[in-house]
């Protein structure tokens, strides 16, 4: 039985490294050295490799070394073939801490403030309190409720979006379609942390953002997909937002020239809000594979009708 890494070669050489001290017994293998194809019992993939099944033809179980499964094509899995989405803390406790630094910069007029630094110009901007800024997120899962955890210190009212119902103490929570506009309606600082299926896509665009309240900000750091590029500089432009955080990109690296390089009302950083931390994925990818030996429920698996 050998479990199969198929990422970052850098970070594989690391798993390599970790499953020989955790794991003696079990075979570990880093792409494109698969050694024997019929032994590939487990993959862990950022995207699996074409005609899975025809070059693994044992294969019993695939993670995803992300928190999300969108960048794999499902249509190419079959279909009784369990995905598993990684749900180690190190996600979590990363996406918490970025989220906090976004929300915190929106808060503090960071991104006004380097636009200044850059013209040269020195000039106050009033300090609001964190009571009179409201903050939603949109997607309550793991990586949501993390973050809200954070922010709850600093004394910012939270509300949060979810297609599904959530109950979070301190936090005022809506559900689906019917109850979106209420809670865009009350936020002042947005957050996306959505998966992207078929009905997120898109899902920050110009109806969505003349929602908020006038002078609102936008942090994404759920998927480039996520956001309609146009309408946010068209937002931008009109003043209905005043700045966003953009922590991921439709197209990844985003080319030169693009506009979101050199907006003064935009902070963009390259897809690094949430990195999978090998020592506590390890953990989570044995556990789950003692769980899927014994038959037991495995957390992380993905549904595929709802795609997360």
């Amino acid at each position: 039985m050998t479990v199969l890494y198929k990422a970052n070669a850098a970070r594989g050489a690391v798993w390599a490294k970790l499953f020989a001290e955790r794991a003696p017994g079990m075979a570990f293998r880093v792409w494109p050295d698969v050694g024997d194809p019929a032994a590939i019992r487990y993959l862990a993939a950022w995207q699996p490799p074409e005609r899975i099944m025809e070059t693994f033809p044992n294969l019993e179980l695939v993670f995803s070394v992300g928190a999300g499964v969108d960048q794999f094509d499902f249509s190419l899995l079959p279909p009784a073939l369990p995905v598993i989405r990684m749900l180690e803390p190190g996600i979590a406790e990363s996406m918490a801490e970025y989220v906090t630094l976004a929300v915190l910069g929106l808060h503090r007029d960071l991104v006004p403030f380097i636009d200044q630094q850059k013209r040269q110009v020195w000039q106050e901007i009033q300090v609001r309190s964190a009571a009179s800024r409201r903050v939603g997120i949109m997607g309550l899962g793991q990586l949501g409720q993390a973050a809200l955890d954070k922010l709850r210190a600093f004394g910012f009212p939270l509300s949060g979006w979810n297609r599904s119902p959530r109950a979070i103490d301190g936090v005022a929570c809506y559900t689906g379609e019917t109850e979106l506009d209420a809670f865009l309606g009350q936020v002042d600082i947005l957050v996306c942390l959505l998966p992207l299926t078929e009905a997120t896509r898109g899902i920050l665009n110009a109806r969505l953002f003349s929602a908020l309240p006038a002078g609102a900000a936008l942090v994404n750091c759920g998927r480039g997909g996520h956001l309609v590029e146009a309408d946010l500089l068209a937002a931008l432009a009109s003043g209905q937002l005043s700045a966003a955080v953009l922590d991921v990109t439709e197209l990844e690296p985003l080319p030169q020239g693009h506009g979101f390089w050199t907006h003064p009302k935009i902070l963009l950083t390259p897809h690094i809000a949430s990195m999978t931390r090998p020592e506590t994925a390890v953990d989570f990818v044995l556990d789950t594979i003692t769980r899927h030996q014994a038959g037991q429920p495995m957390p992380g698996l993905v549904d595929r009708a709802s795609g997360y």
